[in-house]
């Protein structure tokens, strides 16, 4: 049997600003960590501007825009403002995600069958400006179908149920998820979308999505930046990348 397409890890660097902007000050710096991230073999960085800015800032996105040689994705919220910021330094891809600033980290996908027709309107112009929009969005087919009519290019698949499931020892209710998302991926592959899966994916549950065919890319962050306060951020990636290659085969 051949090898399945390469799948690519996309690394999110949101908690390296976190660490740092829990004293203040320029360090850690969440650009040097992109680099060392792109140099241990990430095919792309992930960043998401929040409306409080409560990690990545405004200037770490000038930022990496500027020293970033592999794509940079920016996770944002459906808003004006941060349609603005998309618009005025047009990277690779956005990737619309919900937001509630009481939220410890994303919860949940975007409810895009609900707002459908508002959404169809704000990704227009993003799409002109040569963005890759993408949505995060629950393993369910009724939000899958709706990023689709709206005209998304990627979705991304949120794999926090199944990875609570696995750390709770619940391990019905992990399979279960599991299957929800081996189920969605093969759907939402046959309507032309490509399929990236984020959210919480660790050594111990990678393995089995990154089997998934359908699946291009992971977005994974806040593990690894947590391994690499004992092992270093760029052993912790190529432990990652060790693990995603082998289930590929």
């Amino acid at each position: 049997m051949a090898d399945l397409p390469h799948l690519r890890l996309g690394i999110n660097i949101d908690h390296v600003a976190t660490v740092r902007n829990a004293r203040g000050g320029a360090y850690p710096d969440p650009l040097r960590a992109a680099k060392l991230a792109e140099e241990a073999g990430a095919d792309g960085i992930t960043a998401h501007l929040r409306e409080d800015r409560r990690h990545i800032s405004d200037a770490d996105i000038d930022g990496l825009m500027d020293v970033l040689s592999v794509p940079l994705n920016f996770e944002m919220a459906a808003t004006d403002e941060m349609l603005k910021i998309a618009l005025r330094h047009k990277p690779h891809a956005v990737c619309l995600v919900p937001e509630k600033r009481e939220e410890r980290t994303t919860e949940g996908g975007l409810e895009v069958a609900r707002e459908e027709n508002r959404l169809a309107h704000f990704i227009a112009p993003l799409r002109d400006a040569g963005c890759r929009v993408s949505i995060f969005i629950a393993a369910d087919m009724r939000q899958i179908e709706a990023a689709n009519r709206i005209g998304a290019d990627v979705i991304e698949l949120h794999a926090g149920a199944y990875c609570d499931a696995h750390s709770e020892g619940d391990f019905k209710e992990r399979d279960a998820e599991l299957e929800r998302l081996r189920e969605m991926s093969t759907f939402a592959h046959s309507l032309g979308l490509e399929v990236h899966v984020g959210h919480g994916l660790t050594y111990d549950t990678v393995a089995p999505v990154a089997a998934f065919p359908e699946v291009r890319e992971l977005n994974i962050g806040h593990f690894l930046i947590g391994e690499a306060i004992f092992r270093g951020l760029q052993p912790a990636i190529h432990e990652m990348r060790s693990i995603m290659d082998a289930a590929r085969k």
